[in-house]
Order: C-alpha cells, then structure tokens, then sequence
C-alpha cells in the first residue's frame, strides 16, 4: 500500500521532469512537418494530417478493435520473454558454468533476424495468435537474458562477502543486496525489449495475419493511403509511450530510490 502511495505521490514531480522529452517530441514534430512540406502529402503526410486520419479511425470500433489485438499479442510475448528470460538469466548469472555455455546460444539467438524466426513460425503454428506471440517472445528474450545474466554476474563480491559476515537474513539480502543491483540492469533490458516487441509484433501482423495493427497496414497500402498508414503507425507509438513512461519508467524510479542515498 505505500508502494502505491509513493507512486501516486510520485507522479508530478516525474510528469514535470518530462519537459525534456516533450522538447524533443516538439522537434521531431517540426522536422516532420518539414519533411511533409517539402514531399507532399502522398509521400508523407504532415503531423496534422495523420492525427486527423487517426482520430477519424479511433471514432470507430474496429480501431479499438485492432489496436487491442495488437496490444494482446505483443505484451503476452513480451511477458513471456520477461519471465522466461529473467528468470533463466539470473540462473545462469549464479554459474560460471553456465554463463559461458549461454554465451554462444544467446549469440545465435541475438544474431537470428526477426523475420526468419516469422517464417519459422508461420511454418509451425500457421496463420494464428501463436505465430506473432513466438516471435516477439524469441527476439526479445536473449535482450532479457543477457540484462539479468550481466546484473547477477556483476554483483560486486565484496558485498556478498558482507552479507555473510554479519549474516544478513535471506529476505533482508534479497531485497537490500542483490534485488537493487539486479534491477538496474534488468529495467533497461525490459524497455529495450518492450520497444522491440511492438515493432516486432506489427511486422509478424503484416505477413502472418488477417487482424491486428500489421493486417490493417496491409490493407492501407494495398490502397496507396500513406495518411492511414501513418495514422497507425502513430497509434502503435502512442501506446509503446503509454505503457513506458506510464508503467515501467515509475516503477523503475521506486524502486531504484536507493541511488539517491547512494
């Protein structure tokens, strides 16, 4: 409960240090205004012209409709590859053994592109849900794994050597000694991962699937239309933002506080 308290507490204080991102937003929204000025509407419509044909799509319930579908698939396979990856990371962190046997399958697993593991999966599961969720959950859990093998292997020794002299209960050396160490490797693994499952997620949609963010990207530029295809584009973006700075980034702040008294 005081978690939640402190998060809510939290919320000005982090929606005021976003000044910074909304600068760079406002930049990025000025160089695309340009860039629509100078190639025209077909080629790239302007910022104006993609959130009208965004809200227009978002009066409507098949927007919602896709865009929840979308959203189901990449954050089951992005929770998939967090916990199967976190969760075997920081097995394989406890052993030198281990870490280097890992090494050479996380190469190959990091060096694979995405769409060869899409065909694999159109290949084995067909045209269904389990087609995108394999994927974004097979490229995004060597970036898990690798965040939680580096925060487990990295544990300063010293440390380790503290909680056994002065023989730290479990509890207190989990959550006072290694979970903060971990956690701040962990988090940016998460976020990368995040980002990559959405984009993946649209990809695996535009070829693999009749639903779905990707099926209706298909759809608008099998009819030339750049304004819609822009329109969900954005749509996709504004949700990654949403769950980002809205989930994940106030989480990791709470619980990396023990950086500030560092």
């Amino acid at each position: 409960m005081s978690l939640l308290r402190a998060w809510f507490v939290g919320i000005p204080a982090y929606l005021w240090s976003g000044w910074g991102a909304m600068a760079s937003l406002c930049m990025f929204l000025a160089l695309w205004d340009w860039g629509a000025q100078v190639y025209g509407d077909l080629v790239l419509p302007s910022p104006v012209a993609t959130l009208h044909t965004l809200l227009g799509l978002l009066a409507g319930v098949e927007a919602w409709t896709e865009l929840a579908i979308t959203a189901r698939r990449a954050l089951l396979g992005f929770a998939l590859s967090l916990g199967v990856g976190s969760a075997l990371g920081l097995l394989a962190g406890l052993s030198m053994t281990a870490s280097m046997m890992s090494r050479p399958i996380v190469t190959v697993l990091v060096g694979m592109p995405p769409i060869a593991w899409l065909v694999l999966a159109m290949l084995w599961f067909g045209a269904a849900d389990a087609t995108p969720i394999f994927t974004v959950f097979i490229a995004c859990f060597p970036i898990v794994f690798v965040g939680a093998l580096q925060g487990t292997r990295t544990l300063d020794d010293q440390l380790k050597d503290v909680t056994r002299v002065y023989r730290l209960p479990a509890r207190m050396t989990l959550t006072d000694v290694y979970l903060p160490h971990v956690v701040s490797y962990l988090f940016p693994a998460w976020i990368a991962a995040l980002g990559m499952s959405w984009k993946i997620v649209v990809m695996a949609e535009l070829l693999s699937t009749a639903d779905g963010v990707g099926a209706a990207l298909a759809v608008s530029r099998s009819h030339l239309d750049t304004a819609a295809s822009m329109a969900w584009i954005a749509a996709v973006v504004i949700l990654l933002l949403a769950v980002e700075y809205l989930v994940l980034e106030p989480i990791k702040r709470e619980v990396e506080g023990w950086r500030a008294l560092a």
